[in-house]
């Protein structure tokens, strides 16, 4: 077994929580609760939603998870404001002047459609988790190697494009998982998704586990019939197909198609099966390797079928007809909801991140704004959405203070914006993102004009290779490095203007003994989308020094317009040109786009 599966085998992981409430009451330090449980305790407490911050010895990050991003406006105050109160840094790391966009006391929307709060101090754990027990939340199992978040439509409930409403069975996976000790010691993560949606905005193709609507016929004896368009006996059900093995990180894959209709009822035992089958024949010794999308990629989609069907005590049937027709990547802006009379508003959050004052805000403006139905939804693209409002509330909701830096109708480069942690706050991050999104998509809203058409151009950023930004699945897609370059480069961008969108003043960087500077960059990768034409980004150029991507930018979508075929979406045109052409097009920029090289390579070449 590797080092993980030893530290979950001394001490089962959700054991940690009666650990942390122990902590909290003793007023531990870092040092003192790791000479009393060991290295191990740092992993085992990711089981409790807590992660200890890379930089700020003493601090954790804490992930609430929100099972289909649906939140009563209840639980979004409270969520709010705790960021308020807890997610505070200390003097010594800058206090309320920390972050200098968002300040101090903000949250992070992720694309798992958790609330991300930094700054947590142990002692203040046990009042979060009583007020969170007080509205249904909970943190437990936000991380670590077992079931996390359950993904759903964000519209689950309101929006015709439904073939029925999910959330129950969301709810039901959840709660069957959360604070289960028979699965919550997994060989690795365990990420699903539920959707009655034909857009599949919950991103079936890229987890673990992917439950998707269909419809079959079944007789009236409960066995399986022709297809649904038969006309002979039974009727017409409702319920899942299923996709597994899907994922991101270094080894990318799609998800493959299981031969199954599962009943609704039948969800969560047919979850558990896989979650059975993966426990069994997983990977423990290699970390790397670990994921369940490996699994099927080794035993095959029939295979790891036939083990599921074996597992599982009920009988599944084959597959009746799919009813996924595409796929939608957002909900930003106005939209009427299938209930007359209501709208929903889709709120643009640059890369997920906004005050907690401005969440509690916004959970008061539902009530205030909308019916005792009002709900805050969070979406995987980091954007939330308040639900339930009479269409002539609409322009007083968007009046309110809150709503002024989230407006539903932003250019095509903010509404696109994803951004992961990045080294800011984590562990594995090696370059700073949250910032540097914001500034970019800002920036090319200001400097490219885009065509009329193209609502949303898809900028993912992650500040490592572990794509918690889902770069793969971008129009343009960015994965953080360090880059060595020449160091009159390094100090001609130190140079530059630190206007809006570029790079700031005095970048960090070092230099070695041959003039060489190392300067925060990025592999760049164009051309990815989920859907019909699902496809994942092609790594077009690497190592490209962060001032060089907006000059690249430029060039790329300069050349775009040109060229552009009828309503080609840039991923499109991104695919049908070569990538030594899209290349060479960057490069036409004055910028050092190609003069970088990875850090890892000139350490090899000393």
């Amino acid at each position: 077994m590797n080092t993980v599966e030893q530290w979950k085998q001394e001490k089962h992981p959700l054991d940690v929580i009666e650990d942390v409430k122990r902590y909290a009451e003793a007023g531990m330090t870092f040092d003192e609760i790791e000479a009393e449980a060991g290295d191990g305790e740092w992993e085992r407490l990711k089981w409790a939603g807590m992660y200890a911050h890379g930089r700020q010895r003493g601090y954790f990050m804490m992930r609430t998870k929100v099972p289909g991003g649906y939140l009563t406006t209840e639980q979004a105050e409270v969520i709010g404001e705790v960021a308020e109160e807890y997610a505070t840094a200390p003097e010594e790391y800058g206090g309320v002047e920390q972050n200098d966009i968002w300040g101090d006391a903000f949250l992070d929307i992720t694309t798992r459609q958790d609330i991300q709060k930094h700054w947590i101090e142990v002692e203040d754990v046990p009042e979060i988790w009583s007020r969170y027990d007080e509205v249904g939340l909970t943190t437990i199992q936000g991380c670590g190697d077992s079931a996390r978040n359950v993904l759903g439509c964000p519209t689950a409930g309101i929006d015709d494009h439904e073939c029925f409403d999910a959330q129950p069975v969301i709810d039901a996976v959840s709660d069957f998982f959360t604070e289960n000790r028979e699965y919550a010691n997994l060989p690795r993560k365990f990420k699903m998704t539920i959707t009655g949606c034909r857009e599949d905005c919950a991103q079936s193709q890229i987890n673990d586990v992917g439950l998707v609507p269909a419809r079959k016929r079944i007789d009236v004896s409960g066995e399986a019939g022709g297809s649904s368009d038969s006309s002979d006996g039974g009727e017409d059900y409702y319920g899942f197909h299923a996709r597994v093995g899907g994922g991101l990180s270094d080894g990318p894959r799609m998800a493959s198609n299981l031969d199954v209709f599962i009943q609704p009822e039948d969800a969560v035992e047919f979850c558990r099966a896989v979650a059975q089958t993966f426990k069994e024949l997983g990977d423990r010794n290699n970390r790397g390797v670990c994921r369940m999308r490996y699994l099927v990629e080794q035993m095959g989609a029939d295979n790891f079928e036939a083990a599921v069907r074996d597992r599982c005590t009920v009988d599944l049937r084959e597959r009746g007809v799919d009813l996924t027709e595409g796929y939608t990547g957002d909900h930003v802006g106005v939209h009427d909801q299938k209930q007359d009379g209501l709208k929903y508003i889709g709120f643009n959050v640059i890369a997920g991140r906004m005050g907690g004052d401005e969440f509690a805000a916004a959970a008061r403006a539902a009530n205030r704004y909308g019916t005792d139905e009002a709900s805050i939804r969070l979406a995987t693209d980091q954007n939330f959405l308040i639900t339930h409002v009479p269409e002539e509330n609409i322009a007083d909701l968007l009046a309110e203070p809150f709503a002024e830096q989230y407006q539903p109708d932003p250019g095509p480069f903010s509404r696109g914006a994803v951004g992961c942690t990045g080294s800011e706050f984590c562990n594995y991050g090696i370059i700073e993102t949250k910032n540097r999104v914001r500034r970019w998509a800002t920036a090319l809203d200001d400097r490219i004009d885009t065509p009329d058409d193209l609502d949303v151009v898809r900028m993912h950023m992650s500040g490592c290779s572990a794509s918690c930004a889902q770069p793969q699945i971008a129009d343009i897609g960015f994965r953080g490095e360090t880059v060595a370059v020449e160091d009159r480069e390094a100090r001609s961008v130190s140079e530059r203007s630190s206007g809006e969108g570029t790079e700031p003043r005095d970048p960090e960087h070092a230099q070695n003994e041959e003039g060489t500077a190392l300067v925060e960059g990025m592999d760049f990768g164009l051309g990815g989308s989920l859907g019909a034409d699902n496809e994942f980004l092609d790594w077009v150029e690497h190592a490209v020094p962060a001032d060089a991507v907006i000059p690249a930018l430029e060039q790329l979508f300069a050349a775009y317009s040109d060229e552009r075929e009828d309503d080609e979406r840039f991923y499109e045109w991104c695919r049908r040109v070569d990538n030594d052409r899209l290349r060479t097009v960057m490069q036409e920029a004055d910028a050092n786009v190609s003069g970088g090289v990875p850090e890892e390579e000139v350490a090899s070449d000393d």
